[in-house]
């Protein structure tokens, strides 16, 4: 997943620049990249107090209200390039640098006065976003110089793109509509940011913990149970966060810890986060109207790949009908096997799978049908090993060199720093910041935040990339070191290539740095770098028994790779019935989340949602970011096969030109082209749904 701020909610950024001030800044950022002092060119500061939140926080407003005060009183007639746009886009590039470091602190600080002092921090500056993107003044004057650009020939295809996507943008947030209508919109957009941020805060700062006999645990994995504390009563602790509930609901034996888990895990801020979601889709749904358009949905999509919520959801039913069968025949599967063990264990059969059942059925049909025995494969991932292997492949394929930067003072003793240098010229293109184990009050999933973009300083130089990978993974024990199921280095894999999408472009402005791409494309290059996971080759090298530093035996990685398509029909109806529900929600003027969910569940995926819970409560995706977009990541896996079959594949895994060619044509561009010109592009054809119909085990 990826995790990012728009800075002036993307409205008034971009550039009519002459080729002779292109050449200038291209030249000087060609003469910086060289230079020595990589710490000096990153502008993020991990020691501030709460109080520095709160002054920097007041400072960054004063000084960007102050630069739009004075843009706003030039004359529309002499509005330029030179006196409107550039102080504008310049200022952006270091705008983001401080804005997003004071926002990440409330996703992975350890300290709760200062995620609590970041949190107020993103309303404060979220609000003051909203009313520089709602400022007639200001667009006006952009509008002029648009206007005056139009068919000039000096101009390049990526300011033209970025010019035109800016009118675009002030349109969309009603700068030609009446003031009246304006002033509803600007005073949504203010309600809704709050609570999307009070939605991600409520998830972040849960932290409710349940206790269990050792009985009840039956079938955990000994290494995970000797992380538990015990209570007082001599029972293990078990909290919410996924390093805990994942592993109860794959492995533990025991059918009423899983239901109660359960239960809690899809009950986490219910009351609190169910009544914003509703709340949210009802303003989404009447700040889309008052735009013009149908529902909030087909306001999302207008500026996406999918253009309209019809596309989407003609595609998530066709998809649908195609899983069927195969959804069909793995429920079949899991109810043989949980037959058997009621049958065993003495207890009544209730003939169904229930959400409690899912992921320990899953996981059952992996072992039994591919005898995949997912606990002696985890023993063959430790972390350090993971690491080190995946470093070494992105560092081969992409033509990348990885150094860690040792002594640095981060915000919490677990983080570490490399710097990404290219290999073929020397240029130093970023830093990554690697924060992989549980803690209070962190972000709860597995994300990318881009913290400092790249964009064109006021100096003409570019500015460092820095990127942070966050994720929860189990931390080591004094008897072991953290040890990764296979989908945990799937993740590892995936969020880093959202790392390497932030580092690896090269584009001009913040709008169109990294991953700011269309959020139906923005999975795909992680997606597509997900299949080395099931490579023989690749695995050995990210593999090593924590023990003896032996390799994986032939006959588990043959039935690893085999069980890629195991529950493939289950686990992408969840993924279908996941995406209908942020669809229906958001093509309605409100809605009952918990209905919604639980048809959904029902119609698609033939689970019942469990009685009393609330998913949609505790999916993040629809708080904010994802919203009507949830469909993205099937959207989006589609181009991925394509890209990883019909050049990867077929020309070499490890081929190092077709990883450049991969990081040039895809990652290099970030959004400054349509992304199905850069797949174009890059596959030399249309892009086509047959691999990943195939890979899926699907006809044509």
């Amino acid at each position: 997943m990826l995790k990012k701020k728009s800075i002036i909610l993307q409205l008034f950024k971009f550039s009519t620049k002459t080729h002779t001030i292109q050449a200038t800044r291209i030249i000087s950022r060609m003469c910086s990249t060289k230079q020595s002092g990589i710490l000096e060119r990153i502008h993020l500061r991990w020691d501030l107090s709460a109080k520095d939140i709160e002054n920097q926080t007041e400072s960054l407003i004063t000084k960007t209200k102050a630069l739009y005060d004075g843009i706003g009183k030039i004359d529309v007639a002499a509005a330029t390039f030179e006196n409107v746009i550039l102080p504008i886009a310049e200022n952006d590039c270091s705008f983001s640098v401080e804005r997003n470091n004071l926002d990440f602190y409330q996703s992975t600080h350890p300290n709760k006065e200062l995620r609590d002092a970041s949190t107020e921090s993103d309303k404060k500056l979220s609000e003051m976003e909203i009313e520089i993107s709602m400022r007639q003044d200001i667009f006006d004057r952009i509008a002029a110089v648009e206007e005056k650009s139009r068919g000039l020939s000096s101009m390049s295809k990526e300011s033209t793109r970025f010019l035109q996507r800016m009118v675009k943008l002030g349109e969309r947030n009603g700068l030609r509509l009446p003031k009246d209508a304006q002033d509803k919109v600007k005073a949504i957009k203010q309600k809704m940011t709050k609570l999307e941020i009070d939605f991600s805060k409520n998830l972040n700062e849960e932290k409710s913990t349940h206790a269990f006999e050792e009985a009840e645990l039956d079938g955990l994995p000994q290494d995970i149970i000797n992380t538990l504390e015990k209570s007082e009563d001599g029972k293990r602790i078990l909290s919410l966060k996924y390093p805990h509930y994942f592993p109860i609901m794959k492995k533990c034996k025991v059918e009423s810890t899983r239901r109660k888990m359960e239960f809690e895990f899809n009950c986490r801020c219910k009351e609190k986060n169910r009544a914003i979601l509703m709340e949210l889709v009802k303003l989404r749904a009447e700040k889309a109207k008052i735009l013009g358009y149908s529902t909030h949905a087909a306001f999302i999509h207008d500026m996406r790949m999918a253009k309209s919520p019809e596309n989407v959801r003609s595609f998530l039913e066709s998809l649908a009908v195609k899983l069927q069968p195969l959804g069909v025949s793995d429920r079949e599967e899991m109810l043989r096997l949980k037959e058997a063990d009621c049958k065993a264990n003495g207890v009544d059969f209730d003939g169904k799978i229930n959400m409690w059942d899912l992921r320990y059925y899953m996981t059952k049909v992996e072992e039994t049908k591919y005898a995949v025995d997912q606990e002696k494969l985890k023993q063959y991932f430790p972390l350090h090993v993971v690491t080190a292997g995946l470093l070494e492949i992105y560092e081969e394929l992409l033509g990348l060199k990885f150094s860690q930067v040792e002594g640095v003072s981060l915000w919490h003793e677990d983080v570490s720093m490399y710097t990404v240098t290219e290999v073929d010229t020397g240029e130093v293109l970023g830093v990554f910041y690697l924060d992989l184990f549980p803690r209070e009050g962190k972000y709860g999933h597995a994300a990318c935040f881009g913290i400092q973009s790249g964009c064109y300083q006021a100096n003409g130089t570019g500015q460092l990339v820095a990127a942070a990978m966050v994720a929860n993974f189990t931390k080591p024990t004094a008897d072991a070191p953290s040890l990764l199921t296979h989908d945990e280095v799937e993740t590892f894999f995936h969020e880093f290539g959202h790392v390497m999408h932030q580092i690896c472009s090269k584009t001009e402005y913040v709008l169109f740095s990294g991953t700011h791409v269309e959020r139906d494309f923005v999975e795909a290059p992680s997606q597509m770098l997900e299949n080395w996971c099931w490579e023989p080759e690749a695995l050995k090298r990210m593999s090593k028994h924590y023990q003896d530093g032996s390799e994986i035996p032939k006959d588990m990685m043959e039935k690893l790779i085999l069980s890629r398509n195991a529950n493939v029909g289950v686990f992408l109806l969840r993924q279908v019935a996941l995406a209908t529900l942020d669809l229906n929600i958001h093509t309605s003027d409100s809605a009952d989340v918990t209905k919604v969910y639980a048809d959904a569940c029902r119609d698609i995926l033939g689970i019942e949602a469990s009685e009393g819970t609330c998913m949609p409560a505790t999916f993040g995706h629809l708080g904010g970011g994802y919203d009507a977009q949830y469909y993205g990541y099937l959207w989006s896996d589609v181009f991925c096969y394509d890209m990883y079959y019909s050049r990867f594949k077929k020309e070499g895994i490890f081929n190092s030109v077709v990883g450049k060619d991969y990081r040039n044509k895809i990652l290099r561009r970030g959004g400054s082209m349509d992304a199905v010109d850069m797949l174009k592009d890059f596959l030399g054809r249309e892009p086509t749904q047959e691999a990943f119909l195939k890979a899926k085990g699907l006809a044509i």
